[in-house]
């Protein structure tokens, strides 16, 4: 199957048609690079509401009855305790997996992964969307140029005023850390990807959980953290994110760098979820580079299905900066 997908439509199963995953679903259904063939949800409400989406698709009782039919990849979102072992079971298959965040809840799980999609030689993608923004695009665009010369600071956030709906996001064991891997994951990505897998030299945290320090988070998921990072020996990075700040506005989402010649920043537009702009740094002026506007939630979801059909199921040496961003959540969870 891996040598014989390029240029044709990949045939995809979805497991989890949840929120996220249905709307993965629905992005893919309407680009069109893909057939949709096989769905399986416990809940069955989620369930018919997918096939809605993608009526020719069947519906399957579990993830083994969708490894073991005929398609191409697999796109999970399941809850997070899930996602390592179920990932490793569809690649050892042969199928290129699209899996929500986190890929694994700690570094030794996301090696795993990474390590059987590269075994196997299948394409493996997390749903990091935050880089398929326009915003940070043209962020990215800015770094790469080399136009701010030496990059010496970041400061990053994620707050977010609600948290989680489910219990499972409140129990360590099973999701992995609190808000952290859940929205400060999008960041530490974001790092990882911007720079290239860079070194990081030193890290250091405080995690809180309604308003207290945490001394155990084998015991406890943090509700706000601070972490600080030195990439490379020579950049120094500030990271917050929290659960039900109360920030006077749904959300509060940043990426800001800063060099010696100048400055680029992503945020997100009166609080909004999905609004982003980004502005260029010159001293005391700025320049806006990207405006709100572009629906970008499902774009990873269909780049990797794009992938898949244009060059194929075969691994993707990028695959290896999960690791690093998963190491780095570790050292801020202080487990290594």
């Amino acid at each position: 199957m891996n040598d014989t997908l390029t240029g044709t439509k990949p045939n995809l199963g979805f497991v989890g048609v949840g929120w996220i995953g249905r709307s993965r679903l629905e992005a893919i259904a309407n680009e069109g690079s893909a057939t949709i063939k096989a769905i399986s949800d416990l809940n069955t409400e989620y369930a018919d509401e997918a096939l809605k989406i993608a009526p020719q698709a069947e519906l399957l009782p579990s993830i083994d009855d969708v490894i073991a039919a005929d398609l191409d990849g697999v796109i999970i979102a399941t809850p997070s305790a899930l996602h390592a072992a179920q990932s490793i079971d569809a690649l050892n298959s042969g199928k290129a997996v699209f899996c929500q965040k986190p890929l694994g809840r700690n570094a030794q799980e996301v090696a795993a992964v990474v390590e059987a999609a590269h075994r196997n030689n299948v394409r493996l993608s997390v749903d990091f969307s935050y880089r398929f923004t326009n915003g940070i695009k043209a962020l990215k665009d800015v770094l790469d140029s080399g136009e701010l010369g030496t990059i010496y600071g970041a400061n990053l956030v994620f707050h977010n005023a609600y948290g989680p709906d489910k219990s499972w996001y409140f129990d360590p064991k099973l999701a992995g850390g609190g808000c952290v891997v859940d929205l400060g994951i999008h960041l530490v990505d974001l790092l990882v990807w911007l720079f290239d897998n860079p070194e990081v030299t030193d890290v250091s945290s405080q995690l809180f959980s309604q308003g207290k320090l945490i001394t155990d988070t084998n015991e406890q998921v943090e509700d706000y953290a601070l972490a600080q990072l030195l990439l490379n020996n020579s950049m120094a990075v500030q990271l917050a994110c929290s659960w039900n700040l109360p920030a006077g506005v749904d959300a509060v989402i940043e990426a800001s760098f800063y060099g010696t010649k100048g400055g680029v920043s992503f945020k997100n537009v009166n609080g909004s979820f999905y609004d982003f702009v980004t502005e260029r740094f010159f001293g005391t002026s700025r320049q806006t580079i990207s405006t709100p506007g572009d629906a970008w939630g499902g774009k990873a979801a269909t780049h990797w299905a794009n992938e898949l059909a244009v060059n194929g199921n075969s691994f993707n040496s990028d695959a290896y900066q999960y690791i690093r961003s998963a190491e780095i959540l570790d050292w801020i969870y202080k487990r290594k």
